[in-house]
């Protein structure tokens, strides 16, 4: 997760360069349910309206969440599915919030209504995010259901109306990154407190309908608009959050917007931008998928390093005797081709990896959804670089 306003607040007051402070223990998203009332044709986690069996119980939540706030774990995402169909997730969240953790709510909204704002409210969320993926007719073309559109408006609203931070989630694919304006105008003209924008990444329908993936130059249109609007917020003193996740080249390219802009602060934020280091897969971000199944993060649901009904996530995570987890929490990754090679790895890590095994079945070739050219990160000569292709099935891989 890249988080623009935070960079921004940077540029315009510059702060000296401190230690690194690392998290006591991952955030971790986890995916309760798998069943959803819609059939989003991004969903990572190919979920349906229909029941999934084998998923954890509440006792089981309960035991796990013990084992996650020993092990120091500081944020909870609770998601899907859709998590609202739970029976028990107003039961969880409580729990959550009476034992200390940060909850965010990740839904799709369409369920939140006059019936159920008031408990969702009593709960205490830290965050709600709910997925907006374009205007009406878009929205609903991808979230395949007419009326989705207005339900999450609504929802939004609700919760606005009852002082819960929330935010919208918008999947960018070449089908919907043109009404990208029109949301942010609808965020501002809404109150709405956050837009996280996701880059699409190859997993569950994500990686089928990956043909839809924003072409390099969209990609960059659409960062130079966030980093302009999140620039005016920021001198106005108004308090929005901008977030980017599932594409860490994000942080170079703000190192560019900045030489352009503020070249006198280039070598600070330069600095600042090496501290974060860029994709934390493995290390800092964990997923738990609705079986117990544990991921490096929610886009490697096609790996998995156990299960919490089997070992505590506490020893899972620490185990780097999985091929996978040791790779990703070697410093720095062995990362292969134009990755490997870029002069600014220490901003990007290397980006996120599941891209290139969805492609390769490699996950330390080159991520094929970098937009920066071989000339920008001092690669020239290396040959062609990886690119995305129709979507092809690859063995599924599993370490246990």
């Amino acid at each position: 997760m890249f988080r623009i306003s935070q960079y921004m607040q940077e540029i315009l007051s510059p702060t000296p360069l401190g230690p690194k402070r690392n998290p006591p223990g991952p955030v971790v998203i986890w995916n309760l349910i798998r069943r959803c009332n819609l059939t989003c044709k991004h969903c990572y986690s190919i979920s349906a309206d229909t029941d999934f069996p084998g998923e954890l119980s509440t006792a089981e939540v309960f035991k796990v969440m013990d084992d996650l706030k020993g092990f120091r774990v500081p944020v909870l995402i609770l998601s899907g599915g859709e998590p609202l169909m739970r029976p028990d997730i107003f039961d969880i969240s409580r729990r959550a919030k009476q034992m200390g953790f940060y909850v965010g709510l990740s839904t799709n909204g369409t369920l939140i209504d006059e019936s159920n704002i008031d408990r969702i409210a009593e709960i205490g969320y830290d965050y709600v995010g709910i997925s907006i993926d374009g205007l009406r007719e878009t929205h609903d073309r991808f979230r395949r259901l007419e009326g989705a559109y207005d339900a999450s408006m609504k929802a939004i609203r609700l919760c606005h109306q009852k002082g819960i931070k929330v935010g919208m989630r918008f999947t960018m694919t070449q089908d919907n990154a043109s009404e990208l304006p029109d949301l942010l105008n609808l965020m501002e003209a809404e109150g709405i407190d956050k837009f996280y924008l996701s880059h699409l990444n190859y997993a569950g329908r994500g990686n089928i309908n990956r043909k839809d993936d924003v072409i390099l130059k969209t990609t960059r249109w659409a960062m130079d608009l966030l980093f302009d609007r999140c620039r005016d917020y920021t001198q106005r003193g108004l308090h929005k959050e901008f977030v980017t996740g599932n594409n860490d080249a994000d942080g170079v390219y703000l190192l560019f917007w900045v030489r352009r802009h503020f070249p006198h602060l280039e070598d600070h934020m330069r600095a600042k931008l090496a501290q974060w280091g860029g994709n934390s897969s493995g290390v800092n971000i964990a997923n738990i998928d609705n079986l117990g199944n544990v991921h490096p993060d929610t886009f490697w649901w096609h790996y998995s390093l156990g299960s919490v009904k089997e070992r505590p996530f506490s020893q899972i995570w620490q185990d780097t005797s999985d091929p996978l987890m040791a790779g990703l929490k070697a410093s720095p990754r062995s990362i292969k081709g134009r990755c490997g090679a870029c002069r600014y790895f220490d901003v990007c890590g290397g980006n996120t990896r599941v891209r290139a095994h969805q492609l390769t079945n490699d996950p330390w070739a080159e991520d094929p959804a970098c937009y920066l050219t071989d000339e920008e990160i001092g690669v020239e000569g290396l040959g062609e670089r990886l690119r995305n292709r129709p979507y092809s099935r690859i063995p599924v891989t599993s370490a246990k």
